[in-house]
């Protein structure tokens, strides 16, 4: 698979998958190292992702194997990101249309106007938080790839590069911290070889497997790149576990040694520190000489040479085995926090049965399926591909992409989603979407750059701790110079607590307090079928106080039918209908479709039509049964028929109960014949959706271009307030308004309601998973339930009041130890742990996010 490599004028743009980092900290240090080369700009590093995406000036000195082996030095494990892993180089999409312009041009309602078209500016949108990387031939595809195990964060992977980058011959190095990969390119008779890279790799602390280098005539690009398995191996099989280990049983021998020899105990624990923190060491020069001086690794091999230094060999010996086990820890939860999405990518089949001309089966690689392809899927199968059932009836059990646990009954037409589970059918579905493009992976991709979208709470944090680390060690250098000479303290007391200090001045536990909770949050929501376009989006959606809701599509199921029918004179009911139907046939227009679904579903015989035509946006005109017919709005009715009192009583009647009228009448003697009332019935949770928003203090108001009396009457069955016969820039106007005094969201299909959408505080898409939905909105609601809207602003609330405690956490703790160090009161060990331990928990607190549920339900919300 060749990699995204996109050109741009004198420079072009990589991308990486960075292993190894643990936290937002370990990002810091690679856009710290990489920031210092001639020619790299713009460097993105997301922790949550693990991926690296920066811009290289192709004038300047620094070549993309400066950048691997740069990153290499931190000790990170880089790959490079194939294509399919980098974001879209340009609109997704065209102008969407939906379906809904037909040839009659005639209207009954306002609030269809608005459904036409894409309502301007929201097709061909691109991702707000995509990168920009612009569209441009390829390079040459990387000739080596492997996996690279033991990276928890960007930092690693940023490590790898810096260290690849400085070795010759090698380019275009990319490193994958999600899926655990490096590609690079390798100059083909040059001084490097594969075996250098593995054993420079292995240096920074990173183990290396399946490797792939270019054989007699070259990679190929679709070898090029491993797919990445899920890994089950247990923590004490990881590198980091595995050092645990170790670093256990030699502190343990050395304890043992101790008690035996006590005369040689300091010495015996000498050895045992030393050959405890040489591998922290060697990454702590690494860094170094990157550009972070001030990395945790740095602190903790001063602590424990210090600490050595003074005498407190038993202390330093702690020190080092409990900072390898709160590596581990940061290690084990940073998976946690990953596999959901990771589990996502396993749900597509790795084959499907593809069909031939001649019907034949033959099982191929799911990844190789093209649009248009057929294929079959039995019982108990996956769907291999995104497309459309062909053949066959079955129950899909959508749960993995929409969250909705109750399998689906489908025939043909109907669509299908890749990893999507048949239940008791064959089928035969062709295919619509190729693998990179179905649903889950635009899912993966949508969360991915959610999680590398900085959220506003996780700047500041990130500037703060910027700051918080140098100053920590000052603080620590004059606790050690400043009591010995201004009061002739010991100076040994001092340097013990100097050296204390330093191990507390690590900002892991407060880098990672916001980020570990955003990917939480986002990786909650996306279970539930809550996309959310980042940490931005994911703080606001809980900040919100009003939320404006479009009617058509998204309170209501945007599919009107028949309620009442009026017949006046000697006609009765159903030839009502059937006058109405012939009248309406060949219309696409929703209100048409619904009438004459009404007659089919009464059996009711539909005379033939003849001479049918259209008033635009006013009526629809046909001949039946030698009658001139019209079928219109009651305002065009109005103008053109006699309606009396009787007529005109029943209209208001049947709008006050919530229906769209169409009136039936004879254009040569003006008489109406009868009078249809169709309504766009709730969604069966739109009053428990909004109820509960009331119940979290949030007003909802419902937009719409209908009737006031129709809009009147729905709102007030689902409790809300109403604004009607909206035109969208009254709309616009109205959201504008509400801004004044509240954050507010808009709820609407993603398609028509796309400026309004933009102009609200947060747009959320009811899109069902559409391109258009998830591409318009700063969130889409898959199952696009009502309640799923008080969902997404409760597990905003949530996520926010678990970064405000893991905050408050990190520095009380730290700023607890500060004291207790300064007056004596605890020693190296605790202050290890205060660092480490913080991690750990706030950490393991950010993943209680991911058994959110959902909204406390309203009791009588009608749920």
């Amino acid at each position: 698979m060749a990699p995204e490599h996109a050109t741009q004028p004198g420079g072009e743009r990589l991308g990486f998958h960075v292993g190894g980092m643990d936290c937002a900290s370990c990002a810091g240090k690679i856009e710290t190292a990489l920031n210092r080369l001639d020619g790299i700009s713009d460097v993105e590093v997301s922790f949550a992702t693990e991926t690296l995406r920066l811009s290289r000036d192709l004038a300047g000195k620094t070549t993309a194997t400066d950048i691997v082996r740069k990153i290499g030095t931190l000790g990170f494990e880089v790959t490079a990101l194939p294509a399919s892993a980098q974001p879209a180089a340009g609109p997704a999409h065209g102008c969407a249309p939906c379906g809904a312009a037909h040839g009659d041009d005639h209207d009954h309602d306002a609030d269809e106007a608005g459904h036409d078209c894409c309502g301007g500016g929201c097709c061909g949108q691109q991702p707000a938080d995509a990168a920009p990387v612009s569209c441009a031939a390829p390079l040459l595809p990387p000739n080596v790839s492997m996996r690279v195990e033991g990276m928890d964060c960007a930092s690693c992977a940023g490590k790898i590069e810096t260290a690849l980058a400085r070795m010759p011959g090698i380019s275009d190095i990319r490193v994958n911290f999600a899926a655990e990969t490096l590609e690079l390119t390798l100059a083909e008779g040059g001084r490097t070889a594969v075996a250098e890279i593995e054993k420079t790799i292995r240096g920074l602390g990173f183990g290396v497997t399946a490797t792939r280098a270019p054989g007699a005539g070259g990679a190929s690009p679709a070898d090029a790149v491993p797919a990445p398995e899920p890994r089950s191996a247990r923590w004490w099989q990881s590198r980091k576990g595995r050092l645990v280990v170790g670093l256990g049983l030699l502190m343990g021998v050395a304890y043992a040694v101790a008690l035996g020899l006590p005369r040689h105990a300091d010495w015996i624990f000498a050895v045992a520190v030393l050959a405890g923190v040489l591998p922290f060491a060697r990454k702590a020069a690494a860094l170094a000489r990157s550009g972070s001086p001030f990395s945790i690794e740095t602190l903790m091999v001063v602590a424990c040479l210090g600490a050595l230094l003074i005498g407190a060999a038993g202390e330093a010996a702690a020190v080092v085995f409990l900072f390898a086990v709160g590596e581990l820890l940061e290690s084990v939860a940073a998976g946690r926090a990953r596999a959901g999405i990771k589990a996502l990518a396993s749900l597509v089949p790795k084959t499907a049965l593809r069909l031939a001309a001649d019907g034949s089966l033959r099982s191929v690689p799911a990844a190789s399926l093209r649009v248009n392809d057929r294929v079959l899927v039995r019982p108990g199968d996956r769907v291999p591909a995104d497309g459309e059932i062909l053949e066959g009836s079955s129950s899909l059990d959508e749960s993995p992409i929409t969250g909705e646990s109750v399998p689906r009954a489908k025939g043909p037409g109907a669509p299908v989603f890749a990893g999507s589970i048949n239940v008791d059918g064959v089928l035969r579905v062709r295919v619509e979407k190729a693998a990179a493009d179905n649903t889950i992976a635009r899912i993966i991709q949508l969360v991915e750059q959610a999680q590398s979208a900085k959220a506003p709470t996780a700047r500041f944090i990130e500037t703060f701790s910027r700051s918080y680390t140098p100053a920590v060690m000052l603080i620590a250098a004059l606790t050690v110079i400043v009591p010995p000479l201004a009061t002739g303290a010991d100076w040994e007391t001092w340097i013990y607590r100097g050296l204390a200090l330093l191990l507390i001045a690590c900002p892991c536990a407060l880098v990672l307090s916001t980020p570990a909770a955003i990917a939480s949050g986002l990786a909650a929501g996306t279970r539930r079928g809550l996309l959310i376009k980042g940490g931005k989006a994911l703080e606001t959606i809980g900040k919100v106080r009003a939320i404006a809701f479009d009617k058509t599509g998204t309170l209501t199921e945007g599919r009107p039918r028949v309620t009442e029918i009026r017949a006046f004179g000697a006609v009765a009911a159903p030839q009502v209908i059937a006058l109405a139907a012939a009248v309406e046939t060949g219309s696409g227009h929703p209100l048409a479709r619904a009438i004459l679904g009404r007659a089919v579903a009464d059996g009711i015989v539909v005379p033939v039509a003849t001479e049918a035509s259209a008033t635009a946006g006013k009526a629809v005109h046909a001949t039946v049964e030698g009658r001139r017919l019209a079928v219109s709005s009651p305002a065009h009715a109005a103008e053109v028929a006699a309606l009396g009192a009787a007529e005109r009583a029943a209209i208001e009647a049947l709008e006050e109960r919530g229906n769209t009228v169409a009136v039936l009448f004879d254009r040569q003697t003006r008489e109406v014949i009868g009078l249809v009332g169709l309504r766009d019935e709730p969604r069966p949770d739109a009053r428990d959706g909004v109820a509960r928003l009331a119940a979290m203090g949030i007003r909802s108001v419902m937009l719409t271009g209908d009737n006031r009396r129709t809009a009147e009457a729905i709102a007030e069955d689902l409790g809300l307030e109403c604004r009607a016969g909206l035109l969208p820039q009254d709309k616009l106007d109205i959201i504008r308004e509400m801004k004044r005094s509240s954050r507010v969201a808009m709820v609407g299909d993603g398609i028509n309601d796309a400026p309004a959408l933009a102009t609200a505080d947060v747009g959320i898409a009811m899109g069902g998973g559409t391109d258009v939905a998830i591409e318009t909105a700063d969130a889409a609601l898959l199952n696009s339930r009502v309640t799923d809207v008080a969902h997404l602003v409760a597990l905003s609330r949530a996520t926010m009041a678990n970064i405000h405690q893991n905050v408050a956490f990190a520095l009380g703790l730290k700023g607890l130890f500060l004291v207790t160090t300064m007056l004596g009161l605890t020693g190296l060990w605790i202050a290890v742990l205060a660092d480490t331990g913080a991690t750990a928990i706030v950490t393991l607190n950010a993943l209680r996010l991911l058994r959110f549920r959902e909204a406390p339900p309203v009791h009588d919300g009608g749920h």
